[in-house]
C-alpha cells in the first residue's frame, strides 16, 4: 500500500497551529516574544495520541516567491529493514507529500499514522520540500530535529522524545530536586573535561556510559581502583566536548545520497557518519540533538543514559555539563540553514544574526531542547564572539542581552523545572592584539543577574604554555588576580585548547627540560604536573577543571578530517606536534599511523622530513597546492610518501594524518604506562578539595600567597588558606627551576604559619611517605600540603 494511503492529513490541527502563530505575532508584547512562542511549535514533534506535528520557519520561500501550492511536507519511510549500525546500505524509502498550511514565514502540517522513532524502532524521516517554476524540487531540512541518524545535511527522523524521557534512569534524582519554584543549580567542586571519541576504545557515548557504569559498580563494592580507573574518579562533574552534529565531508561523500526517485519512493545510499572532529566545528542545524558519529546505536537515548548513570553514581551524583557552540557556524551551515540565520563571515565561518527575533528564538529553543536531555550545567564556548553590527555607530557590539537570555532559559526534566549552572568562555577583547594584557575574564560574571555565573579564568584560557621557563613567574600577576577575584573562575591549565596550543610551540624556545628527558615527557608532565595540580586544588579559588587526555598523558591536537580545500594547510599548521607527541618507537608500533605508512611514510623520520618541508611551502606559495606538489617532487633526496605528489594525493596525506592522529590520541594507548603514584596523588588532591568547599572562595585578609625570595633560579610558591572551621591549609609548591637546597617548609617567613600542630597530608611524587616535616630539598614539580586546626 502506498505510504500516502497509510497516513492521514490532519488539516484542522495544522490550521490551528497556523492561527496560534498568527495570534502570537499580533498580540505578543514584542516580536521576539512572539517568535519564542512559535519556536516551541517548530520542528517535528509527536504527542501522546500519535499526532505528528511539524513547523518550519521559512523566510527564504517568501524571498523566492514560492506559492503555497508548491510547498509540501515530505515523509520518507524505509520499505525494508534499516540498520543504523551498518557502515553502508542501500535502502528503498516510500515517499509521500503532505500539503502545508502557510502563514507568512511559517509552514505547518499535522499527520496521523507516522512512525516515531524510539530506542527500539526507527521512525519515519521528513523534510520540507518545494517545487520551483522549472518543476525542480528543493529540500529544506529541519534545524530543530531531535534525531539525525545521517547528520545535519540529511532528512530528520521523527522521534518520540516523551518516550525517551519516560525511560530515563535518573528520574528519582530529578524528582528529589522538585519544588514550587524552578531549582537553580550552582557551582560544582571540579570538572573532568572529556572528548568522547578519544575517551574510550569504543569512542561513543554508550562506551563512556559503560565506563562510568563499571566504575560505579566497583565503587559500590569498594573494590580497588587501578590508575586507569582513578583518572575518572574524584570529579564532581563531567563536561564532554560538544556533542552536537558537526560538519560533513567537504568533498563528499554525503551520508544520504538519492537515486531512482519518484513521487512515491526513492532509493538512498546510506553511509554511517564517521567523521572525526573535536566538536567545535558545528553547523547550528541539529544543535537540539546528538552527533550521530557519537552514537553506537544511532539512538539519541544514549545521551540520556549517560546523564542517568552520572546522576546515579554511588556516594554522590556527578553533574553533567554540556559544552555548546552558538557563537559561530562553520561555512557548511550555509548549506543546512536559510541565509536569514547569518550575519556575515567571520574567522570561524559565519556570524549568526542574533538581532533577528526568529533566529534568536530558534537558537534559544535549540538550547532548551538540548539541555532537557538532562544537563545540570552549560558551558558557552566563545562568548566574546556573540556580536551584532551597530549600523549607527558602524561597529560590532557584544550581544550581552543574548548571553543573559541563554542563562535565563528554564528547563524541565522528569517533571522538575530548573535552571542550569552557566559557565562562559569570554576573553574579550580577544582577538584584539592586546587581549592577553587587557582581558579581565570577568565581563560576563559582573553583568549577569545570577551571582553564581562562572567564566574561564586566565590560567585556563587558550594560550598557556607551562613548559616554557619563567612561565609561572611571568603569570604571577594573573595568579594574584585569581586570589582576589577567582572565586567565579574555572581554574587549571589543562584543557582542549591549552594542550593543543602546547603541541604547537617551537621546541627551539626556552623549554623547561627538568620536566622530562624527552619532548613527549616534557609535554605530558607540563599538563599533568603535580605542582600545577597542587596550586589549582589546594591553593587557588574557583572551580578546577582537568582534561582527560592531559591527565591520561595521551596525545591531543586539532582533530578534523572533513576539510578538502584547507585540509593540507591545517596539517601544515599541526605538523609541529609530531615533534612533541610522536617518537620513533610510538610510530613504529604496527597499529599506529597505518594510513600514513600505507602512503609511503614507513618511519617517523620519513614523515618528519615531509612535515619540515610542508609548512614552509604552504607559506612561500601562499597555499597554492599545485606549486606545493611541484616543489615537493623537486626535493633532493626524494621525499618519502607517494611516488609523485599531486594535489589529490596531498589531500589524501592530509586526511591520513587526521585519521591516524585521531586514533593515536585515544587514551587507551597511554593507560598501560600511567604512573600509579601520580594517579593516586592527583586523586588525593581532588578528594582534598572536595572535603574543603571553602577553598573555592577568594582569599581573605588572613590568607597569604607569595614566592620564596631570592629566586635563585627557581619559582617556589607558598600559600596559606584559612577555613571557616578553624582549619588552615599551607602549601609549598616548586613550580619550575633549580632545586632548592635544604629548606624547612614550616620555618619559612610566611605570615601565619608560626606555632605547632601542622600535619603533612599530601606529598607529591618524588617525596617519600615517611616525610613528616623538617628540612627537605624540593625539585621542579614537587609540592607539599600541610593542615592544622586552630580551634
Amino acid at each position: 500500500m502506498p505510504l500516502a494511503d497509510l497516513i492521514a492529513i490532519e488539516e484542522t490541527a495544522a490550521e490551528a497551529r497556523a492561527r496560534a502563530c498568527e495570534e502570537a505575532l499580533m498580540t505578543a508584547q514584542t516580536r521576539f516574544e512572539a517568535e519564542q512562542s512559535i519556536a516551541r511549535t517548530l520542528g517535528g514533534q509527536v504527542d501522546a495520541d500519535g499526532l505528528a506535528s511539524f513547523g518550519f520557519w521559512v523566510p527564504e520561500l517568501q524571498d523566492l516567491r514560492v506559492p503555497s501550492g508548491d510547498i509540501f511536507l515530505e515523509i520518507l519511510r524505509p520499505s525494508e529493514p534499516l540498520d543504523l549500525t551498518r557502515a553502508h546500505q542501500d535502502v528503498r524509502f516510500d515517499r509521500a507529500f503532505v500539503p502545508v498550511i502557510r502563514t507568512e514565514n511559517h509552514c505547518f502540517a499535522c499527520v496521523r499514522g507516522m512512525r516515531a522513532g524510539t530506542r527500539e524502532t526507527i521512525g519515519d524521516f521528513y523534510a520540507l520540500v518545494y517545487r520551483d517554476a522549472e518543476d525542480t524540487w528543493h529540500r529544506i531540512l529541519d534545524p530543530l530535529a531531535m534525531s539525525l541518524p545521517f547528520g545535519a545535511m540529511a532528512p530528520a527522523e521523527l522521534y518520540d522524545v516523551a518516550a525517551m524521557q519516560a525511560q530515563r534512569g535518573d528520574r528519582s534524582y530529578w524528582e528529589s530536586l522538585r519544588g514550587e519554584t524552578p531549582h537553580k543549580f550552582g557551582p560544582v567542586t571540579n570538572i573532568l573535561q572529556i572528548h568522547i571519541p578519544t575517551a574510550t576504545s569504543g569512542g561513543t557515548i554508550a562506551a563512556l556510559t559503560r565506563q562510568f557504569e563499571r566504575l560505579a559498580e566497583r565503587v559500590s563494592r569498594n573494590l580497588p581502583m587501578e590508575p586507569a580507573d582513578q583518572l575518572f574518579l574524584g570529579y564532581d562533574a563531567v563536561q564532554p566536548l560538544p556533542v552536537e552534529p558537526t560538519t560533513v565531508y567537504e568533498a563528499g561523500p554525503d551520508f544520504w545520497q538519492e537515486t531512482d526517485a519518484s513521487d512515491t519512493g526513492v532509493t538512498v545510499s546510506l553511509l554511517r557518519p564517521d567523521t572525526t572532529n573535536w566538536g567545535y566545528d558545528n553547523v547550528i542545524a541539529g544543535m537540539a540533538t546528538v552527533n550521530p558519529v557519537l552514537l553506537e546505536s544511532g539512538r539519541p537515548d544514549e545521551l540520556v543514559d549517560l546523564a542517568s548513570v552520572l546522576h546515579s553514581f554511588p556516594g554522590k551524583p556527578k553533574k553533567l555539563i554540556f559544552d555548546v557552540v552558538y557563537g559561530h557556524s562553520d561555512n557548511q551551515g550555509l548549506r543546512a540553514l536559510n541565509g536569514h540565520f547569518f550575519a556575515g563571515p567571520n574567522m570561524y565561518g559565519q556570524n549568526l544574526d542574533y538581532q533577528n527575533p526568529a533566529v534568536r528564538a530558534i537558537l534559544l529553543e535549540m538550547q532548551r531542547r538540548k539541555v532537557d536531555f538532562g544537563a545540570d550545567g552549560v558551558r558557552v564556548d566563545g562568548a566574546q564572539d556573540f556580536k551584532y553590527w551597530d549600523s549607527g555607530a558602524q561597529m560590532l557590539r557584544h550581544d550581552d542581552d543574548y548571553l543573559q537570555s541563554m542563562a535565563d532559559v528554564e528547563q524541565e526534566v522528569a517533571g522538575t523545572r530548573y535552571r542550569p549552572w552557566f559557565i562562559f568562555e569570554d576573553g574579550r577583547p580577544w582577538p584584539d592584539e592586546d587581549w592577553e594584557l587587557s582581558s579581565t575574564y570577568r565581563w560576563v560574571t559582573e553583568h549577569q543577574r545570577d551571582d553564581d555565573v562562572f567564566q574561564w579564568g586566565p590560567l585556563t584560557f587558550a594560550h598557556n604554555t607551562p613548559f616554557l621557563y619563567t612561565y609561572w613567574l611571568s603569570k604571577y600577576w594573573r595568579i594574584r588576580e585569581c586570589l582576589s577575584v577567582g572565586a567565579h573562575w574555572i581554574m587549571g591549565t589543562s584543557n582542549h585548547d591549552t594542550l593543543r596550543r602546547g603541541t604547537q610551540v617551537s621546541p627551539e624556545l626556552n623549554i623547561n627540560t627538568r620536566l622530562g628527558q624527552t619532548r613527549m615527557e616534557i609535554l605530558d608532565k607540563a599538563y599533568d604536573n603535580p605542582a600545577a595540580h597542587t596550586l589549582t586544588y589546594a591553593a587557588l579559588p574557583g572551580v578546577p577543571m582537568d582534561f582527560l587526555n592531559a591527565m591520561a598523558r595521551a596525545s591531543w591536537g586539532f582533530i578534523r578530517n572533513q576539510d578538502d580545500r584547507y585540509g593540507v594547510k591545517v596539517v601544515a599548521e599541526e605538523a609541529i606536534s609530531l615533534r612533541w607527541q610522536v617518537d620513533e618507537y610510538s610510530y613504529s608500533i604496527p597499529a599506529n599511523f597505518t594510513r600514513l605508512k600505507s602512503l609511503g611514510f614507513e618511519t617517523r623520520a620519513d614523515l618528519a622530513r615531509f612535515c619540515t618541508f610542508l609548512p614552509a611551502l604552504v607559506d612561500v606559495t601562499e597555499y597554492d597546492l599545485e606549486d606545493i606538489a611541484r616543489l615537493l617532487n623537486a626535493t633532493d633526496p626524494k621525499l618519502a610518501g607517494p611516488e609523485r605528489y599531486t594535489v589529490a594525493n596531498l589531500k589524501e596525506v592530509a586526511r591520513a594524518w587526521m585519521d591516524d592522529m585521531h586514533d593515536y590520541c585515544n587514551i587507551g594507548h597511554s593507560l598501560g604506562s600511567l604512573d600509579p603514584v601520580q594517579s593516586a596523588y592527583t586523586l588525593a588532591l581532588r578528594e582534598f578539595r572536595a572535603a574543603r568547599p571553602w577553598l573555592r572562595n577568594n582569599y581573605g585578609p588572613k590568607d597569604h600567597f607569595g614566592y620564596i625570595e631570592p629566586l635563585n633560579g627557581r619559582t617556589v610558591f607558598t600559600a596559606l588558606r584559612h577555613g571557616p572551621d578553624g582549619e588552615q591549609v599551607y602549601c609549598v609548591i616548586h613550580m619550575e627551576g633549580k632545586e632548592t637546597g635544604d629548606l624547612d617548609p614550616l620555618r619559612l617567613k610566611v605570615p601565619g604559619i608560626d606555632g605547632f600542630g601542622w600535619e603533612c597530608v599530601l606529598r607529591s611524587p618524588g617525596i617519600g611517605e615517611d616525610y613528616l616535616s623538617g628540612p627537605i630539598v624540593l625539585r621542579d614539580s614537587m609540592a607539599l600540603v600541610f593542615t592544622r586546626k586552630t580551634r
